[in-house]
């Protein structure tokens, strides 16, 4: 929706008003920026809803009313961002991580207390130091909060199919300070999952053998990368099939990361450095 400044600034004016509780019809010209930029936020959540106005002509839809009703969308979004943020907190692990429980036990709550819809829904504020698997970096607002939570949401799903204690063993043999680690966690054991079909082993068998990494380092001599992606992200879709009732959006969500843990994992095949990834059995350390 494409308005012209003469039909935004009395939409402006007006929040301008609401902002200043009817008491003065002037802001600074920084306020007003942040209005204006309000102002177009609401009108482009309108524009990505599925009951975008102008389907039925822009004639129908001023920018007055197209600010409203994107208003209201992101009231919406918000109530649902926060009902997923309640949710997600029922079963919610952060596996000793400061990152991840910093972001969603201590930041989240802070975002949600302070966000201000009408005046300021551009504003993100947040941080989110820990990392997810999507780029989520053009969003901005509740927008970002709500993709955000979205992959913590899949995360959580993937991770919860494993004992806690195992994903910390995990963490723990790659990294002593994985508390304070800023990687996904997710990412972290899907490597381990990934190394383990390529090993042909299976889930429940978590620690690597040196023939497993030889096998691997074989693999990675004899066929393409191309194929072994490919490979990597049909076993991605029987994975979630099997273990996660078929859910495609946790499958999609994954196989995102594929083309980067394949890298990852033939430059360490490479250069014999698979046990850095791929943890080798309990009775071969030391």
């Amino acid at each position: 929706m494409d308005y012209k400044m003469e039909e935004l600034i009395p939409v402006v004016s007006r929040l301008a008003e609401k902002y200043t509780a009817f008491e003065d019809s002037s802001v600074t010209y920084e306020k007003a920026e942040q209005l204006m930029e309000a102002v177009l936020y609401c009108i482009r959540e309108l524009e990505r809803s599925d009951e975008n106005l102008i389907a039925v002509g822009k004639e129908l839809c001023s920018a007055q009313q197209a600010y409203e009703t994107g208003y209201m969308y992101v009231k919406k979004k918000t109530g649902k961002a926060l009902e997923m943020y309640n949710e997600l907190l029922t079963d919610f692990a952060d596996y000793g991580n400061v990152f991840l429980k910093e972001t969603v036990i201590k930041g989240l709550p802070e975002f949600f207390k302070w966000y201000d819809v009408k005046f300021e829904p551009q504003n993100t504020w947040l941080t989110l130091d820990y990392p997810v698997l999507r780029d989520i970096s053009g969003y901005t607002g509740i927008d970002k909060i709500y993709e955000y939570l979205k992959c913590i949401r899949l995360e959580q799903m993937f991770l919860n199919r494993f004992p806690e204690a195992y994903i910390i063993n995990i963490l723990s043999k790659q990294n002593a300070w994985y508390e304070e680690m800023a990687e996904n966690i997710c990412e972290v054991i899907f490597t381990v999952v990934t190394g383990g079909f390529l090993a042909e082993k299976i889930l429940e068998e978590p620690y690597f053998t040196e023939p497993d990494h030889l096998r691997i380092q074989q693999k990675f001599k004899t066929e393409a990368l191309l194929d072994i992606n490919r490979r990597l992200k049909r076993m991605t879709d029987v994975l979630v099939e099997t273990y996660y009732e078929n859910c495609k959006e946790l499958s999609e969500y994954l196989q995102d990361s594929v083309e980067g843990i394949t890298i990852r994992l033939k430059n360490a095949a490479d250069h014999s450095m698979l046990f850095r990834f791929l943890p080798r059995e309990e009775a071969e350390e030391g």
